[in-house]
């Protein structure tokens, strides 16, 4: 296998999807060693296999707002690869959002899915709709036409959809009731990310930046560190940011900035729970404005319009918001303010540059496939608990998260210890991810 020259095949086929190709490449450039060692693989040209998806599904999705006036949007899933179990991956309700952006996601989430050690396969899905300002009658009435077309291709043991961006646990219940409605089938493993009253899971609105974390924790015991005591910087105030922030919180650190699409907030004496407690309030407006922080405590929180998390002295940073949204300039920012660590909360959140910029000054850093799985995880935790019809308890399924995040860096560990000892996390996840994958697909056959 020649990277440069797959690449080249790509770009070609798929020109102008940027970020697809970047996940793409990094993934390929890690393996590509690994890869030439197993001529099998190039036998059954499982590169040529796994960098396409099985399918994308591409709808109009036609609803109507409380003015009565017709509104469209589009709606797509992108199912990528099920070699290891039924397609898993959320759904996000962006303006953003483009059959390029849900490619790359799906990539990622095949090799992350399969790092948590659960069989689920990986897919992403979605839509340009944006949830900001809108009631929740217009997000119900979006969600069931989106459901109408997304029904024909899910089911608990064919592709199993959760939320993302913009898609929390209000949306995941109007598109569960009307999964319900369209099929009759009333089991409740059709969709992750549910309601405890209909067969949710605890945690799992906590369990990215919970699992986040733990990630964390185990890579700095790795390095001889320890969190407690440690300024952290994370971008967002959404999920993930909001579990990321508990848990820091929790083991000793100090949350020192949080930020929005207009700009961050710093607190420099550390968030408490009053402003965590809050972060969910803030999104559940649909503002999506971070500055209401900083209106809610002026003696805790100061607003810093057009500026990123980044700008903040810390010792870890954790990028919890979007895609490629830590540039070179912020890698050089935070590392000249003494910032030693960075995992990323968001899927792909760091540029390519800034990885390569960290990995140069010794910082530590995980990609989004490992450090953010937590989320699938429990995802996956929850699957098992419909398909048995049981509800663990908070402590159980804290347990089993803390257990799989602790088998993630192992396999991190084990496939990315470098010859002088020092570990280069990105090879590592990308080389344990693909591993499992293309031995699954060899193992069933060419289809």
């Amino acid at each position: 296998m020649n990277t440069n020259e797959i690449m080249a095949r790509l770009e070609a086929k798929h020109p102008g999807e940027s970020e697809y190709l970047q996940a793409v490449r990094e993934v390929l450039q890690s393996v590509e060693e690994t890869y030439n060692q197993h001529p099998e693989f190039e036998k059954a040209k499982i590169i040529e296999r796994i960098v396409e998806p099985d399918r994308i599904l591409t709808f109009r999705v036609t609803w109507v707002d409380d003015k009565g006036e017709v509104q469209t949007n589009l709606g797509y899933r992108v199912q990528f690869n099920s070699a290891i179990g039924p397609y898993k991956g959320g759904l996000r309700f962006h303006p953003a959002v483009t059959p390029s952006m849900l490619k790359f996601l799906g990539f990622e989430q095949v090799f992350k899915n399969a790092l948590t050690t659960l069989p689920m396969g990986g897919a992403k899905g979605g839509s340009d709709f944006d949830p900001s300002g809108k009631s929740d009658a217009e997000i119900m009435r979006f969600c069931q036409a989106f459901m109408q077309e997304l029904v024909n291709i899910i089911g608990p043991d064919q592709d199993v959809p959760a939320g993302d961006v913009g898609v929390g646990g209000r949306e995941i219940g109007f598109l569960n009731g009307m999964y319900r409605k369209i099929t009759s089938q009333h089991g409740t493993g059709v969709l992750t990310g549910k309601g405890l009253t209909w067969g949710g899971s605890l945690l799992r609105p906590e369990a990215t930046g919970f699992g986040l974390l733990y990630f964390v924790d185990n890579m700095l015991k790795k390095a001889g560190k320890s969190i407690k005591g440690c300024r952290v910087a994370i971008s967002g105030f959404g999920n993930v940011a909001w579990g990321a922030a508990i848990k820091a919180t929790e083991m000793g650190a100090k949350v020192v900035t949080i930020s929005g699409r207009k700009g961050m907030c710093e607190i420099p004496g550390g968030i408490d729970q009053e402003m965590i407690d809050y972060m969910l309030e803030m999104r559940q407006s649909n503002r999506h404005n971070v500055e209401d922080m900083a209106i809610k405590f002026p003696n805790k929180a100061k607003y810093f319009a057009g500026e990123k998390a980044w700008r903040v002295p810390c010792d870890i940073a954790l990028p919890c918001a979007f895609q490629n949204e830590l540039s070179l300039e912020d890698a050089k920012t935070l590392v000249a303010n003494g910032c030693w660590a960075c995992s990323e909360g968001s899927n792909m959140g760091c540029q390519p540059d800034a990885i390569h910029y960290f990995q140069s000054k010794g910082v530590l850093f995980s990609p989004g496939k490992a450090s953010n799985a937590g989320g699938v995880a429990t995802s996956g935790l929850e699957m098992v608990q419909n398909a048995s019809h049981l509800s663990w308890s908070a402590a159980e399924v804290d347990a089993k998260l803390q257990k799989i995040m602790s088998d993630i860096h192992e396999q991190c560990v084990k496939y990315g210890t470098q010859a002088d000892g020092s570990i280069d996390y990105v090879k590592g996840a990308n080389i344990a991810g693909f591993m499992k994958v293309a031995t699954a697909m060899i193992e069933q056959g060419i289809y």
